[in-house]
């Protein structure tokens, strides 16, 4: 990586620090009240119940951490949540600005150190609204009034001096040293571009030195109506160290049916960081969620493993059920539980785009 030499000691990785797995224990969970109006057309007091059912869930076995703008805002979340009759000795709100509330890409990614001087920190990816709206600016610092309100270090993310783009849902970790990802997002300098002219070489440092990801596995494209262009939250995720689960689509006229087989072929070839090949589960897709005659990118894959439950998008489909008994033999330690999803996806994103874990 194009660091200079005095630098490079100083980059998480080097320090000890790690991103852990999503099951790990968690402090609490982020979110941020939805309140940009054009992200649920219409929808907006729909999408804000959506988020009550899910802070009465997170809040069985962890904090629920909430940034608003202001006290009329956090008095209106109270009331959604105060209705779901939620724990609300767990529900803490933090007067954070933003633009939207996409938490999973503009808020903080946590990273912690478990060998003595146990530490945790944040890595500040600088947040551009996937390379494609002009309000971004609140949402660039999340991480920032995160770290200073928790009192814990906050990495740059940088290389050869030029701070580095990346969100949340591009990536996921098995918290063992591999990552996955997408080229689609990471790669691509035609559409969307996070970061012109940075080769897969030296995202993969990127990734290794402020992530401890020293293992990439590269999948293709992401799902038909993904607004972030590739995002790997809507078709892979880890479920435990050693397995991914993978969206699968059976209908051959469908837009996802190419580019879910061509990324089931990539897995083929796939090893761990152990030099293993991990074992791959099949997830389904639900059928084609369409508004206006714009594809949705609805899919199962978007979960969020909280403390208490898994938390699955579910979307009035039959293979709602599917989904969630496939997930449900995978973690046997936690229930899965299905959250209607159907007005969250209309802002273009569903559950795990929503949260953003803090490690305990």
């Amino acid at each position: 990586m194009n660091l200079p030499r005095e630098n490079r000691s100083a980059v998480p990785a080097a320090l000890g620090y790690h991103m852990p797995a999503e099951w790990e224990r968690h402090e609490a969970t982020w979110l941020g009240w939805p309140h940009h109006p054009t992200d649920w057309p219409g929808k907006l007091e729909a999408a804000q119940w959506a988020y009550g059912e899910m802070i009465r869930k997170l809040a069985v076995e962890e904090k629920v951490r909430i940034a608003v703008q202001d006290a009329a805002m956090q008095k209106r979340a109270l009331r959604f949540i105060r209705s779901t009759d939620a724990n609300l000795a767990n529900v803490e709100f933090f007067k954070i600005p933003t633009n939207r509330g996409w938490m999973r890409d503009s808020g903080p990614i946590f990273v912690v150190r478990k060998r003595k001087p146990a530490a945790r920190a944040i890595v500040h990816f600088h947040f551009n609204a996937w390379a494609k709206y002009h309000d971004w600016r609140f949402d660039r610092r999340v991480p920032e009034h995160v770290a200073a309100k928790l009192g814990v270090k906050l990495f740059d993310a940088q290389l050869g001096g030029r701070r580095v783009v990346l969100e949340g849902g591009a990536i996921d970790v098995n918290g063992r040293g591999t990552l996955i990802t997408t080229e689609e997002c990471l790669l691509d300098q035609r559409k969307q571009v996070r970061n012109p002219g940075m080769p897969r070489k030296d995202v993969e440092n990127v990734l290794a030195e402020y992530l401890g990801a020293r293992n990439v596995i590269w999948l293709g494209w992401g799902i038909a109506g993904d607004d972030t262009h590739g995002h790997v939250d809507d078709l892979c995720r880890f479920v435990n160290p050693r397995t991914l689960v993978l969206c699968g689509e059976k209908n051959r006229s469908d837009l996802n049916y190419r580019v879910l087989a061509e990324n089931r072929e990539r897995l083929q070839s796939a090893r761990l960081e152990d030099g293993s090949k991990p074992e791959v589960v099949m997830l389904p897709m639900p059928s084609p969620v369409v508004f206006k005659g714009t594809r949705l990118p609805a899919s199962y894959a978007n979960f969020y493993i909280s403390n208490a439950a898994v938390l699955v998008p579910t979307f009035n489909d039959p293979a709602d059920r599917v989904a969630l008994g496939i997930l449900g033999e995978l973690f046997k330690d936690r229930p899965v539980v299905g959250i209607h999803a159907v007005d969250l996806v209309l802002g273009l994103g569903t559950i795990h785009c929503l949260t953003q874990q803090q490690p305990g």
